[in-house]
């Protein structure tokens, strides 16, 4: 069982257009929307593979009954701490070579009252057979930039190991708690560890830095250079090419939900989520692989770090 908690959750509605041109009127070629934020896509992707997942998250409005609806067809189950104000929609322009422009929107704003009782719908979630809790993304207008730190001693308290996925003051604030994993993007990390990451040594020793104030383990996405994984027992760089890539939206979060599927530790872990991660990244808009998306066969995992490797820009 995972348990994830999305505090600003959304419904992702992604648009396809043959090209986007500004000032222009563009007529659609197809679209669809689909539950969105980071801990919802971590549980989408882990119950696509059968794996038991509770998603925690603040819900409002029309548009949040929309969410569960969907969440709920998706075999999702939700644990929905209500709050004023409407879940957020973000728009997601898609087009045929891949490139992806997204919009957004902040989400309803929270109060402490509304944070406690996230946490304590957590909290109520963790039953026997936990084995995770993944906090994830950011935060809603208002929300304490301590929220994730304190989701971590809950967590702990409950002997439950728990990963974190933010940015900003969210992700700085939790590392003094110790989170078992954090999974921070490029510039995540850069921005996060104070210090530029134009090689894949500058991202392991940007790690190491987080791993230095606090966190256990960091699992880096690094894009089409696929991720570094640090922690006590060292680094270690894998990689999974994709083909044809449709969309980057949430494929980091499929990333995640592997690396958790697959036990949260270790190379075959860090294998898992490069497969998964690359399968997103070739599902157009924000849909989680499922099953038969996954090949493992191009998933090289690095026995050294290429520290002078130059990573991609743009990535």
């Amino acid at each position: 069982m995972i348990v994830t908690m999305t505090p600003n959750p959304s419904l992702d509605h992604t648009v396809e257009v043959d090209a986007l041109r500004r000032g222009e009127v563009l007529r659609a070629l197809r679209s669809h929307v689909e539950p969105g934020g980071k801990g919802v896509n971590v549980s989408r992707a882990l119950a696509a593979h059968g794996r038991k997942t509770t998603a925690v998250l603040f819900t409002g409005g029309v548009e949040g009954g929309r969410l569960t609806d969907l969440l709920d067809a998706q075999g999702v189950s939700v644990r929905e701490v209500r709050v004023a104000g409407d879940t957020r929609t973000n728009l997601t322009l898609a087009e045929p070579d891949g490139t992806v422009t997204k919009l957004n929107l902040p989400g309803p704003g929270c109060g402490e009252t509304d944070i406690e009782a996230l946490l304590g719908a957590v909290r109520g979630a963790c039953g026997e057979g936990t084995e995770w809790v993944a906090g994830c993304g950011s935060l809603p207008p208002r929300a304490p930039a301590d929220t994730y730190a304190r989701l971590v001693r809950l967590a702990h308290d409950a002997g439950v190991r728990v990963a974190v996925d933010s940015s900003d003051a969210a992700l700085e604030h939790c590392l003094p708690a110790g989170p078992d994993l954090v999974k921070p993007n490029r510039e995540e990390l850069a921005a996060c560890a104070g210090t530029a990451v134009p090689t894949l040594g500058a991202a392991v020793r940007a790690a190491r830095l987080l791993r230095d104030r606090g966190a256990r383990a960091v699992l880096a996405s690094l894009g089409a250079d696929g991720a570094v994984l640090v922690d006590e027992h060292g680094a270690v760089h894998g990689e999974a090419p994709v083909a044809a890539a449709l969309s980057s939206v949430g494929a980091g979060d499929a990333l995640l939900a592997g690396f958790l599927a697959a036990g949260g530790t270790g190379r075959e872990a860090l294998a898992t989520a490069l497969a998964w991660g690359a399968a997103a990244t070739g599902l157009p808009g924000s849909r989680m692989p499922a099953p038969a998306d996954i090949d493992r066969i191009d998933v090289v995992i690095h026995p050294a770090v290429d520290a002078d490797r130059v990573l991609e820009e743009g990535r």
